[in-house]
């Protein structure tokens, strides 16, 4: 497939690249004409990655395993990016775990990690890219935060602590860049009914935790969704491009929902 695309030539970074959400951002990202370098820690599935998406959309794409709360594996990478593909335009970062459980029963070693990898590892990732973009005055940096940045989360108070506070980062980010150009925002999914997440794990759990089906669970989460139905991939990645797009030029410093309507602020 020929490149082309509203990001026809952009040099990107996607941490948490590997799987799920982030394999869909890198492969969008790949069909706008963008060369997309693919961090996780799953090193093999990124290089896997990377070489289908260079052959398959005539891009250059580079990957490897990097530890988002590692500063010397992640500027590594980036200047491996840097190198591999002459400058960079847009970071998304992407990479992100949920460790869930009652307050009263919080292990600190979960809560810990979950800060650590969802908001250190997001400020270790956007300092990295900022100190590739200042020189040339232009970029973009677009996390992908959660409904869960907007509104408390039942038995997930790590998560969305750590999601609040990367909206936080953004706005703070944001400021600070804004006077080299460089545009800073957080996309807000809301749940992703087919994810790895749901599939293989929460549809099991909840089922087991409110005694019904995991198809009885599906329809309880897509009831509680204005328009009816979980949020996609393509939801998501649509918005990313927009906003590393010239044609969100005026936008920095946002958090926007894509949720169907179930949050609203």
């Amino acid at each position: 497939m020929p490149r082309g695309g509203v990001l026809e030539g952009r040099k990107a970074v996607v941490t948490g690249g590997a799987q799920g959400l982030g394999e869909a951002i890198s492969e969008r990202l790949a069909a706008e004409g963008a060369d997309v370098a693919i961090g996780d820690i799953q090193g093999d599935a990124c290089e896997a990655l990377a070489e289908r998406l260079a052959a398959t959309y005539d891009v250059k794409a580079i990957g490897g395993a990097v530890d988002v709360t590692r500063e010397d594996q992640v500027q590594a990478y980036f200047e491996r990016a840097d190198a591999a593909f002459g400058g960079l335009d847009l970071l998304v970062a992407n990479a992100g775990i949920l460790r869930a459980h009652p307050i009263d029963e919080f292990p600190l070693e979960d809560w810990r990690m979950t800060l650590e990898v969802n908001l250190t590892g997001y400020m270790i990732a956007a300092k990295q890219a900022a100190r590739l973009m200042i020189p040339r005055k232009r970029g973009a940096i677009v996390q992908i935060n959660s409904k869960s940045g907007k509104k408390g989360s039942f038995r997930n108070s790590a998560y969305a602590a750590s999601k609040f506070g990367g909206i936080g980062l953004t706005q703070s980010i944001a400021l600070d860049l804004a006077p080299y150009g460089i545009r800073v925002n957080s996309v807000c999914p809301g749940n992703l009914l087919d994810s790895p997440l749901w599939v293989n794990s929460l549809y099991d759990q909840y089922s087991k935790r409110l005694g019904i089906t995991p198809e009885e669970v599906r329809r309880k989460y897509e009831q509680q969704v204005p328009l009816g139905r979980g949020c996609s991939y393509d939801d998501v990645t649509s918005l990313v491009v927009f906003l590393a797009s010239d044609q969100a030029s005026y936008m920095t410093g946002q958090a926007i929902n894509v949720t169907g309507g179930q949050e609203m602020r």
